[in-house]
């Protein structure tokens, strides 16, 4: 039986729209064992797909697909911390456990390169796929059909501040919600903050966080998909957050916080239950996942 565990991510970081994620101290858990026919369950009942249009088997099969083999089924199970369509990266989850999985069960004929352009080949980009893979904090760009990706460790010095409502929002809906054209002003706030938030984090100067996760892409557009969103941004940087943006796309709001400031989030948990119309979302202290997926 082959183990694979896999880290929630945080996709964009702000301005780094399908290119900036980082990986979190969050986890599903997944097993694979091969069989005559597809199982599929859930160990803590939540529901999943129990057939062919499962994400993690279908993400395997693509493996067995590129390298030639005949699939007749899988055994698999799933243990789900990461909720689901909450902006954490679950689907990426479920693609990286499939395809590591497999790779697995076939005797590691993929590097991790080939599996990280699989990967992305599946979800569309590689801003979550690629640190639920490797870890830390990367940048990615897809070009050509291949994935190049830079790793950076997040320093211990971090925690985040995970603001996660009690509804889902589909990344198909927020992605619809965003404009076709975008203004070469526009894109260009956008580059240089995306630049700065990765030199941020590669030289470990994080009061510049604040300025390189702003975004004018697709932050302004969303939040009004988040009941709630904006008051909680208005509340994490009262509170000394070093910067906030949205998770990924949505609905959960990500902030970035000194790990020895643990008084931030008692005072935002008293903060959320005292406001009604911040009652939908709990906040969660997670850390950096450094080391990303694990296979055993």
């Amino acid at each position: 039986m082959i183990t694979v565990t896999v880290p929630a991510t945080s996709a964009n970081v702000g301005a780094g729209f399908d290119s900036l994620g980082l990986a979190l101290s969050m986890h599903n858990v997944f097993t694979f064992e091969e069989a005559d026919r597809i199982y599929i369950s859930s160990v803590d009942n939540t529901r999943v797909p129990a057939g062919a249009n499962n994400l993690v088997f279908r993400s395997a099969r693509a493996v067995y697909d590129q390298l030639g083999i005949p699939l007749p089924g899988l055994r698999i199970t799933q243990r789900n911390d990461i909720p689901m369509a909450r902006g954490l990266g679950s689907s990426s989850a479920c693609i990286v456990a499939g395809i590591l999985g497999a790779n697995a069960l076939l005797g590691d004929r993929l590097t991790k390169r080939q599996m990280l352009t699989l990967a992305t080949a599946i979800e569309g980009h590689p801003d979550n796929v690629a640190p639920a893979m490797l870890g830390g904090f990367v940048t990615s760009v897809y070009d050509e059909g291949q994935v190049y990706t830079v790793k950076k460790h997040i320093d211990e010095e971090l925690a985040f501040a995970a603001f996660v409502p009690n509804f889902g929002l589909l990344t198909a809906k927020a992605r619809a919600a965003l404009p076709q054209m975008v203004s070469h002003k526009d894109a260009v706030y956008n580059l240089s903050r995306a630049a700065l938030a990765t030199a941020a984090f590669c030289d470990g100067d994080y009061e510049l966080l604040g300025v390189a996760t702003k975004d004018a892409l697709h932050q302004s557009y969303r939040l009004p998909l988040i009941p709630g969103g904006d008051e909680v941004f208005e509340l994490a940087l009262d509170m000394g957050a070093l910067a906030v943006y949205i998770s990924g796309a949505g609905p959960t709001i990500m902030a970035v916080v000194r790990r020895n400031d643990k008084e931030f989030f008692e005072r935002a948990s008293a903060a959320l239950a005292a406001d009604e119309k911040l009652k939908a979302f709990t906040v969660h202290r997670l850390l950096a996942d450094n080391i990303g997926a694990t296979v055993q």
